[in-house]
């Protein structure tokens, strides 16, 4: 198994790409009430700064910066990708591996972070 390494300095600012499992589906910009309130929900139990972001059909980046004090980045993907992925319509293709794992097969498992300021 791969051994991801996420660079994790608290208070500071990161660059995301975070990705559809689908990369032909649309759903977030077909849903992006719904991902706007995922943002929300995970802003308001572990605040962040959007410092900026853009949505495409199938991915999105964005730059955040965390509170001073603060490193937890790969907890608030986590409650953004599984808010909007509860609360999104069935429907998705799901490989086994997915479906063995309980998941809904909507996003990528991994993202890309990249460090600009600590």
């Amino acid at each position: 198994m791969t051994d991801y390494r996420r660079t994790l300095v608290p208070g500071a600012t990161y660059f995301f790409t975070v990705n559809l499992a689908d990369r032909r589906a649309t759903l977030l910009v077909d849903h992006i009430d719904l991902l706007r309130d995922a943002i929300r929900y995970a802003r308001q139990r572990h605040p962040f700064v959007i410092d900026a972001m853009v949505v495409l059909p199938d991915h999105l980046h964005a730059i955040r910066t965390l509170p001073w004090g603060d490193a937890d980045f790969p907890l608030r993907w986590r409650l953004i990708k599984t808010w909007f992925s509860r609360n999104l319509p069935l429907g998705e293709h799901r490989r086994a591996s997915r479906i063995d794992k309980g998941e809904r097969g909507i996003w990528q498992r991994r993202y890309w972070q990249h460090l600009i300021r600590d």
